[in-house]
């Protein structure tokens, strides 16, 4: 963005400030951190670290630095930095509307595109006296910019289209992009269609602005599932939001990234994930959006996590009856696979004859672990064992203390 753009662009912040946002509906962006629940605050990039207090549900921070790949340092509304957890449980990048007028004028009819180019999807046409909100010169002839409706595009920059305000650079005559072919609405193929009207919205949230309402019978391509409630989709004129996954409002036949992974790829990604852990501090009911100490479902469903993005339950036991519910179980650790979690009882003693007569089909679960293959777990189980570490089960209480194994999906 050139320096005079810039100019446009602050000047339409001030011009804002004594109008209500309500006013004109423009606004920029503002990058934020948003905690998405309560987190501790510390002066330190660790769980060890002094606390500085505990950052609500809602607070928006700034960040001030990447520390690690599990610490940020951010700046929050009182001025007070500090470090806090990276995990997306706790916080995620959010945008915030800051208020700003409108900076130029449509002079004559022109399309209104989802991006810089004439094969772009055009959303409508932007008529002429229409003020817009340029917000970046994406090169010679395209401008990023904002209707009155708050919908983003990109319009010709061509002075026969559009006249910027006084505060900005005069525009100069520049060689128009020739629009001599009408583009296909849709540039994905579908593969969701709404099943009832939903609210089409700007984030995975029902706090995020909502965008517009997407009626029945439209087509719409699902990107991803960010969560059990929401899928990031595309719709037809390019514009991508979030929606419900409920099925009363859309039928599609997504299937989450990871189930598309051969199983055997899965599993090694799983584990070497897990791996990097190897030493990691236990800690008995860790936290489980923090990577500093784990317990042993912590430690697995964050392996899970970080190998292929399976959001695992928080417990053992849990975990145990959503393996579960999959179906592919056994009581014989030998058949398990590489990348199977492994499922144990409390510790009744170091020999076989320790846990004769007991009926395992109605034990409780009190440990689970990553198996390798060969006899070896991966896991975490104690201060006093070092943390994450890997384990033969074989001919050992492990062994005797087995219940069931099985997949994650």
């Amino acid at each position: 963005m050139t320096k005079k753009l810039l100019a446009i662009l602050l000047s339409a912040i001030v011009s804002a400030t004594a109008i209500p946002f309500q006013a004109f509906g423009y606004y920029l962006e503002a990058p934020k951190l948003k905690v998405t629940q309560g987190v501790n605050f510390r002066e330190q990039p660790s769980t060890g670290g002094s606390k500085i207090r505990m950052l609500q549900k809602g607070e928006l921070l700034d960040l001030v630095d990447t520390y690690n790949g599990s610490w940020l340092l951010v700046r929050d509304s009182t001025g007070r930095t500090g470090y806090v957890s990276s995990s997306s449980t706790y916080v995620q990048d959010v945008t915030i509307k800051v208020p700003a007028a409108p900076n130029a004028t449509i002079v004559s009819s022109v399309s209104f595109r989802t991006g810089p180019d004439t094969s772009s999807a055009r959303m409508r046409y932007l008529k002429k006296d229409e003020q817009v909100l340029v917000l970046d010169k994406v090169n010679s002839f395209w401008y990023r910019v904002m209707d009155e409706n708050e919908v983003i595009g990109y319009v010709s920059t061509s002075s026969q289209y559009i006249k910027l305000g006084s505060a900005g650079p005069k525009p100069t005559p520049e060689p128009s992009p020739v629009e001599d072919r009408e583009e296909e609405l849709f540039q994905s193929t579908p593969n969701g269609t709404i099943l009832s009207s939903v609210s089409f919205r700007t984030g995975p949230g029902t706090d995020e602005a909502k965008i517009r309402y997407l009626s029945a019978g439209e087509k719409v391509f699902v990107l991803d599932k960010t969560n059990d409630y929401w899928y990031n989709v595309e719709d037809k004129n390019g514009v991508i939001g979030y929606i419900s996954t409920s099925s009363k409002y859309i039928s599609t036949s997504f299937v989450e990234p990871y189930k598309q992974l051969d199983p055997a790829d899965a599993a090694e990604m799983v584990i070497r994930a897990g791996m990097k852990y190897i030493g990691v501090p236990y800690e008995f009911g860790s936290s489980r959006y923090d990577t500093g100490t784990f317990d042993c479902s912590d430690f697995v469903r964050q392996a899970f996590i970080d190998g292929i993005k399976q959001q695992l339950p928080g417990d053992s036991r849990t975990q145990g009856s959503y393996v579960k519910s999959i179906g592919k179980l056994s009581q014989d650790w030998r058949q398990l696979k590489r990348g199977d979690l492994m499922f144990f009882m409390s510790y009744k003693g170091s020999t076989a004859s320790s846990y004769s007569g007991i009926d395992k089909a109605g034990a409780t679960i009190t440990h689970v672990g990553l198996y390798l293959g060969n006899g070896q777990i991966l896991h975490t189980y104690s201060e006093e064992s070092g943390g994450v570490r890997i384990d033969s089960i074989q001919g050992n209480a492990w062994e005797y203390r087995f219940l069931f194994g099985g997949s994650t999906y």
